[in-house]
């Protein structure tokens, strides 16, 4: 007999969000997915069996306890955050970030490099995700999260997620500009590279975003994906890929 898949496991995140708040964040093990996927692959555009991902996504919430199916959104690496409090359809429109204020509602961003930003206010009235790669950092993705939430940024609480760490994220000179274009102190973490191209350093560049949008209290940044292939999907390490998931609501 073929053997059961195991459990779906996952990330709890350290960083002193109020009792109320829950969050998570998914490693790639515990689901039904069959390599390149293997095994907890929650994205729905990877060109994996649309069966898996479907039974996938039903065992994280039943091991995970959720509230309620997450709100997937349709993905694009903008700026774009949605208010899930005023969405009545489950067939969201695109974006790379979301907020609620409803107990039960939930958030989720899919990663496999890109970098996914959680926010929580102290008080629990609002919590928030955001999909945090170059080009949404470039955009402003994370200070058009922290403006839907609301909420003064003296209040809120960040947790930084597993993403493709600064040893192995290389970019060029066309990148570097673009992340330079709206802050340009951040030099520091875009490190130069013998062969005229850069390395960079997604946790850094979110904190400065997020310390300029008047975000003090950050945590977590650190998990790599890139070199935890046994934890992570990593597009720039495997190419055709899975992705994991990183919830946050309120119970």
């Amino acid at each position: 007999m073929p053997r059961a898949p195991r459990p779906p496991q996952w990330l709890i995140p350290d960083w002193p969000a109020p009792p109320r708040v829950r969050a998570l964040s998914t490693f790639r093990c515990g689901g039904a997915s069959r390599d390149p996927y293997a095994s907890l692959n929650l994205g729905s555009h990877v060109e994996d069996a649309p069966l898996s991902v479907a039974k996938n996504r039903r065992m994280l919430c039943e091991a995970a306890g959720l509230p309620a199916e997450p709100h997937w959104l349709t993905q694009v690496h903008g700026a774009g955050v949605l208010d899930l409090d005023s969405v009545t359809d489950r067939a969201l429109p695109s974006a790379d970030g979301a907020v609620s204020g409803l107990p039960g509602t939930v958030c989720a961003i899919l990663t496999a490099d890109c970098l996914p930003v959680l926010l929580a206010a102290a008080s629990s009235a609002r919590v928030g995700a955001a999909h945090a790669g170059w080009r949404g950092l470039a955009g402003g993705v994370i200070e058009a999260a922290v403006r839907a939430m609301g909420t003064p940024p003296s209040d809120l609480l960040a947790w930084l997620g597993p993403a493709i760490g600064p040893m192995h994220f290389e970019i060029g000179a066309e990148v570097r500009e673009a992340l330079l274009c709206a802050d340009p102190g951040a030099d520091a973490a875009l490190k130069p590279t013998a062969r005229g191209r850069f390395m960079a350093d997604l946790f850094a560049l979110a904190r400065r975003r997020l310390m300029r949008s008047g975000v003090e209290r950050i945590y977590g940044g650190g998990e790599c994906t890139y070199s935890q292939a046994d934890k992570y999907f990593s597009h720039r390490r495997d190419g055709r890929t899975g992705r994991q998931a990183t919830l946050i609501w309120i119970g």
